[in-house]
């Protein structure tokens, strides 16, 4: 499958490095764009097979690294989780100027908390994916109860969290704090898919019954059964992948190409 590297800037005039991951038997019929889990990046391998399913089904996939990760610019300490969703909404502006605005948001983990308060900053969207993600980005705090008094006496604290080690400041638990996720998900006005797995250590499956109850229909639940929270077994993301192609069919165009 095609594949183009490019960057974009953000509106704090940061450059962020983005993919575009594309069909390889003839123009995309629609687009979506990626999230990526707290301190991962585009290139973590759940990404990769969920665009490649996606590329498939004739839908051209933009992932990109948040600000102060992979090949973007910024200092992760200056960043939040408001800063994802900003970048989310630039993104897809970004997208949208080069005529390709997104159908689809997919985020795993915190990137699927921040699709959803995106979403409703993206008029293109018509569908929404939830990967392994909390109900609340408050969940966070938990991963955080040790570093409190490095964080009171320094003011910033290196938090570790599926091997990589960040920096984040008070502000960043301050913001986290502050996101209400039952309001937008009550007017979210797109479509939902949430998969999430019984034996996810990281994000409890109890976040996934949370968002389902609260979001109002079109809304469907996929259990992702013995997958970790990184999918880190391609045959799990690979699963995941086919659910979301066959599940975003009916909230896209129609293909052209398509035969009745």
């Amino acid at each position: 499958m095609p594949q183009q590297s490019f960057d974009f800037t953000n509106r704090r005039g940061l450059t962020l490095a983005a993919r575009i991951d594309l069909p390889g038997n003839g123009p995309a019929i629609a687009h979506a764009l990626f999230a990526h889990c707290f301190t991962c990046g585009k290139d973590i391998k759940a990404a990769y097979h969920i665009a490649r399913a996606l590329n498939q089904e004739g839908i051209g996939v933009v992932r990109f690294d948040f600000t102060g990760l992979g090949a973007s610019q910024g200092e992760f300490a200056d960043t939040n989780f408001s800063s994802n969703v900003s970048d989310l909404i630039d993104a897809a502006g970004h997208m949208a100027a080069q005529g390709m605005a997104p159908q689809m948001l997919i985020g795993h983990s915190l990137g699927g908390a921040a699709v959803i308060q995106a979403a409703t900053g993206v008029d293109s969207v018509r569908a929404v994916v939830a990967i392994a993600a909390p109900s609340e980005p408050g969940h966070l705090a938990r991963h955080m109860e040790g570093i409190h008094e490095t964080l009171a006496r320094d003011g910033r604290a290196d938090l570790t969290i599926a091997g990589q080690t960040v920096t984040i400041t008070p502000q960043f638990l301050d913001d986290i704090a502050g996101v209400d996720m039952e309001t937008v998900l009550k007017n979210l006005n797109r479509a939902l898919l949430i998969l999430h797995s019984p034996r996810d250590t990281v994000v409890h499956i109890d976040h996934a019954a949370r968002l389902y109850r609260t979001a109002r229909h079109p809304k469907s639940f996929v259990s992702l059964d013995t997958a970790d929270h990184l999918l880190t077994d391609p045959r799990d993301s690979r699963y995941a992948a086919g659910i979301i192609a066959a599940w975003v069919r009916r909230y896209l165009p129609p293909d052209p190409k398509a035969t009745t």
